[in-house]
């Protein structure tokens, strides 16, 4: 019995994963993130790493909601800076622990989604991008300038969070002294990774749904689904909340990776560009297109450039001069590959897969079926 479970998972993980090149480079990359830690980089390669996959996990959500239905939105910040927020509040006045201010910082950005999505999405294209830009920019003044700066701490924010795996854990198990912390920087670096996982594994679903055959009919064309009789305005609503909760979700799990939360952390203009230009890199409307730009991104911006030096340059001269280059070799990219990276080079794998003709799951099934047929 087990033997036979075992052929029928092989059978079912070469139909799906290894015929498929794609796939199978998308599965030999995991785990290369998976073994990552064991050759030991330097801290800051592994918390480079650690926040490629909180922000490639908020590039996918901002995805699923303009890839997917067109409603373009430069406010994601907005719903990061609120999940941000949502559990430092929490925690600073109520002592509530991170498991507990999660959730409920989650709620509350998907509870404030359709607050703000009604009035939003009833401009369309560059007028709300516009709507949608200005939002983070209020609550950033707000949260700096008003009269709630005592509560949110004002441009220095509200910190020290606690980890969400604390050291007094790692302590319990044997790490003792100061081996304690890095075991901390690992525990989180996974938890990215694993956030990153379910969110895609998630979104994928969602996609690959009914509801998400919906969200393209309207990206296609929303005046000929108002005809088909689909409640147009109710659907964006949803993938308006989809989309804010796993950007609420990872901006609240993110604050208590980096244990501070403040306005230009949280709710700066540039962290609502971030994500189009994650996607835009690796592929708009795609789940993978988010992953790989962020990749592509954080590598060249954060290693590559910084780890570059050109002579006679120095201080700000050079600051100004890689963040040239940075935007040079992005637009370059951008140019180059206009449907994004990932797409590019998912088409090329595709054209090396081989169908088989019946795969061994295929002649199980055939020959159960003709053993039923002698019976």
């Amino acid at each position: 019995m087990v033997i036979h479970y075992l052929k029928r998972a092989y059978s079912s993980f070469a139909a799906h994963v290894f015929d498929i090149p794609p796939r199978l480079l998308a599965l030999l990359l995991f785990m290369l993130l998976i073994f990552l830690p064991i050759t030991k980089p330097d801290d800051y390669i592994q918390r480079m790493f650690r926040d490629i996959f909180f922000f490639a996990t908020l590039a996918a959500s901002w995805d699923l909601l303009v890839g997917r239905t067109g409603q373009i939105s430069l406010g994601h910040a907005l719903f990061f800076g609120i999940g941000a927020y949502g559990t430092a509040l929490l925690y600073k006045y109520f002592g509530f622990p991170p498991w507990v201010t999660i959730p409920i910082a989650v709620l509350i950005g998907v509870s404030i989604s359709p607050l703000i999505g009604s009035p939003c999405l009833r401009a369309k294209g560059p007028y709300l991008a516009l709507v949608t830009m200005v939002l983070p920019l209020i609550l950033n003044t707000l949260f700096k300038y008003s009269p709630l700066l005592p509560i949110t701490g004002g441009e220095r924010g509200i910190g020290p969070l606690p980890p969400l795996i604390p050291v007094e854990f790692f302590r319990t198990i044997g790490f003792s002294g100061r081996k304690a912390y890095p075991m901390v920087d690992l525990a989180n670096y996974y938890l990215g990774l694993v956030l990153l996982c379910a969110s895609s594994i998630i979104l994928y679903k969602i996609a690959n749904s009914k509801t998400g055959m919906v969200f393209v009919s309207i990206l296609d064309d929303d005046l000929a689904s108002k005809a088909c009789g689909i409640n147009v305005t109710r659907y964006k609503l949803i993938a308006f909340a989809i989309s804010s909760l796993f950007a609420a979700l990872t901006g609240a799990t993110y604050a208590h990776v980096i244990t501070i939360v403040n306005p230009s952390g949280f709710l700066d203009i540039t962290l609502s560009f971030l994500p189009v230009i994650l996607t835009f890199l690796g592929g708009i409307g795609t789940l993978y297109g988010p992953l790989v730009g962020a990749h592509i991104y954080f590598i060249i911006h954060r290693y590559v450039l910084q780890t570059t030096h050109i002579p006679y340059l120095t201080g700000t001269q050079w600051t100004f001069t890689r963040d040239l280059i940075f935007a040079a070799v992005v637009i370059i990219l951008i140019i180059k590959w206009p449907r994004g990276i990932a797409r590019f080079v998912t088409d090329k794998l595709q054209d090396l897969e081989e169908a088989r003709d019946l795969d061994e799951r295929g002649k199980w099934i055939w020959k159960k079926y003709k053993k039923e047929k002698t019976k």
